[in-house]
């Protein structure tokens, strides 16, 4: 197994400074996610303002984050690929926030030659001044962003491209819609904003709160998948994807970084071998990027971690 060190992409904090969360915690230093001001909807046919098309629309994303990683998963196992182009920031973020920048796994921006992902958020609402953040949904035709809320992206993405995508895979069956929908809000709240309430709490209240809610859930979800290969059965779904993208960076990142180390996920045997099952599928292992996620963590939160080291593990066997 390669312990290399990953190496970040050169990055002028000198100059520019550390990038700011536009976040809020509460009186009692729990983590409070700031809003996603573009939410807009892609339809089938066109009711909503943005008419499902081949070529109209782009996804900008960062392969560290696991809100954009979801929306390239989808992607891929729709296989929209050249119905959907898509392309990546720099996993390392200055004072100005996501920037193009030509490196390993990521690009300048091909679309509309912007240097910041600021610029199309500007582009979209002059004066913006709300949160940047990744996925962003761009709409070529109208010159704008569609939407940067991570969780319509995606079910946009599985649903309503379907005269183009694979209809073999269907990851939110209208049988399945209310239970998918209660058990999504459920890991958010619990497992996927979770490690964030834990990581970046700033009192020792907020953070046990958080890392007991984290865990019994994610002790829930072991008993659940004990005897199943997904979350709903044989069916592999949105759910499954949401949950992933977390368990997926839990040892590398959060049990250390964000300090959610009263297990590691490797201690579960559910889910670890869960984790393990949905890596060995294509459209997961080949758009993880493990350089990318502990660049982008160990990089970019100097309050958590003012070094900026980049630990050469965990070894874990994929």
């Amino acid at each position: 197994m390669n312990t290399t060190a990953p190496v970040a992409t050169p990055v002028d904090f000198a100059t520019y400074g550390d990038y700011t969360v536009k976040s809020s915690t509460t009186k009692t230093g729990a983590f409070a996610r700031p809003p996603y001001s573009f939410r807009g909807r892609i339809t089938a046919d066109g009711s909503s303002g943005f008419k499902a098309e081949p070529g109209r629309y782009h996804l900008y994303v960062c392969y560290a984050c696991p809100w954009a990683h979801r929306s390239i998963i989808v992607r891929a196992l729709k296989k929209l690929e050249d119905v959907v182009t898509m392309s990546a920031v720099d996993p390392i973020r200055d004072g100005r926030g996501w920037a193009f920048r030509e490196g390993e796994g990521h690009t300048p921006d091909p679309v509309n030659g912007f240097r910041l992902l600021r610029e199309a958020y500007e582009a979209s609402e002059p004066g913006y001044d709300g949160h940047v953040s990744v996925p962003v949904l761009w709409d070529r035709e109208t010159g704008q962003i569609v939407s940067n809320n991570f969780p319509d992206i995606t079910l946009d993405l599985n649903t309503e491209f379907t005269e183009w995508s694979d209809q073999t895979i269907d990851l939110y069956p209208k049988a399945l819609r209310q239970e998918i929908d209660t058990l999504n809000d459920h890991i958010y709240k619990t497992i996927n904003n979770g490690v964030y309430r834990a990581g970046f709490a700033t009192t020792q209240e907020a953070h046990a709160e958080a890392v007991t809610t984290l865990f019994e859930s994610l002790d829930t979800l072991e008993k659940r998948l004990t005897d199943t290969p997904y979350l709903f059965g044989d069916t592999l779904t949105e759910s499954d994807i949401r949950l992933w993208v977390t368990l997926v960076r839990f040892d590398t990142v959060y049990a250390t970084h964000f300090k959610t180390n009263l297990h590691h996920l490797t201690d579960y045997e559910a889910l670890w071998s869960y984790t393990r099952r949905l890596y060995a599928i294509p459209a997961f292992h080949t758009t993880t990027n493990f350089t990318h996620i502990k660049n982008h963590y160990y990089t970019t939160h100097p309050q958590l971690n003012p070094s900026r080291i980049v630990p050469l593990g965990p070894i874990l066997d994929w």
